[in-house]
């Protein structure tokens, strides 16, 4: 079962600071990042210069050919009688064939997602999966760019850009997923892949306000390999410097970027307390019930650290 954690609010508030532009430091840093990890599935306010509490996003991305009926009635069991932090928004997003299982018995404090969505209106595309169903189940966000979309699928940036910005006029949110994959990551071209699938959202879309940006390094999907939260972040903060740059400083300000790449319980807390890691794209982990809600319930660590 996928999903997301995240209610899509009707404007972004209060999550972070401006991120300062890399600088020859940051890059250096980066670069050693791609040796040390070889070894080895909110929201800021534009002008304030003071650090605010974010609102973070944590979101369950599962494999798409995970669950059963009865799988699934566990975790959402598990989900329901779950304490939740209120400042987190939650997404799940279960396989389509359940969204409407997940839908009737979920607890309303919880959002749900589509794992995918077609580029355009309904039609003869056997086996796709219209925005417009999934706004009839009840879905408020869809995941789109995941990697396995990517890398086994076979879509290109700028077929999912084009899906984004359709889903966001139909007003469904939007999960934007980018990340490297190993071999990009060692050739020292994760910023390079980064940039080029943000470019293709932000050559489509006609606004950033229902997107969250998920960060998912290819290499660390289901491998148990982690960025420590310190690599994780200064490609946080690459792409809000992005966003700063290339789309405005309001949009970099105010959209939440979360990070996805074995994400579990153990390691979920250090990785949020990084300033710009705004929550988390969840996968094996999600699959879990108790577990999913001490990773949702970690996202107000940088609280605890300010």
């Amino acid at each position: 079962m996928a999903a997301t954690s995240l209610t899509a609010p009707p404007s972004f508030s209060g999550l972070r600071r401006i991120s300062p532009k890399l600088d020859a430091a940051a890059v250096s840093s980066h670069q050693s990042f791609f040796h040390r990890v070889n070894s080895s599935t909110r929201l800021v306010s534009s002008s304030s210069s003071s650090h605010r509490s974010p609102r973070g996003v944590v979101a369950m991305a599962g494999s798409g050919k995970n669950g059963t009926k009865d799988s699934i009635a566990k975790l959402i069991s598990d989900l329901n009688s779950a304490t939740l932090e209120a400042d987190v928004d939650v997404v799940v997003s279960p396989p389509f064939v359940y969204i409407d299982q997940v839908k009737s018995s979920l607890t309303d404090r919880i959002d749900i997602s589509g794992q995918n969505s077609w580029v355009g209106k309904g039609g003869a595309f056997t086996g796709e999966i219209s925005v417009e169903q999934l706004k009839d189940l009840g879905c408020k966000w869809v995941i789109l760019g995941h990697s396995e979309r990517r890398h086994v699928i076979g879509e290109k940036d700028e077929f999912i850009g084009k899906k984004a910005a359709y889903a966001l006029s139909e007003g469904l949110g939007v999960i934007a997923c980018i990340g490297e994959k190993l071999e990009e990551r060692e050739a020292g071209k994760t910023f390079d892949v980064c940039f080029a699938q943000l470019k293709a959202f932000a050559d489509a879309v006609p606004s950033w306000d229902n997107i969250v940006v998920a960060y998912e390094p290819v290499w660390a999907i289901g491998t148990g390999k982690v960025a420590s939260p310190q690599q994780a972040q200064e490609v946080h903060v690459a792409v809000r410097g992005w966003l700063k740059k290339n789309v405005s400083e309001e949009v970099a300000s105010k959209t939440r970027i979360i990070y996805g790449g074995s994400v579990n319980g153990g390691n979920s807390a250090e990785l949020a307390k990084e300033e710009d890691i705004d929550g988390f794209l969840v996968g094996g982990a999600s699959l879990k019930g108790p577990e999913f809600a001490t990773i949702v319930n970690s996202v107000t660590s940088k609280k605890v650290a300010a």
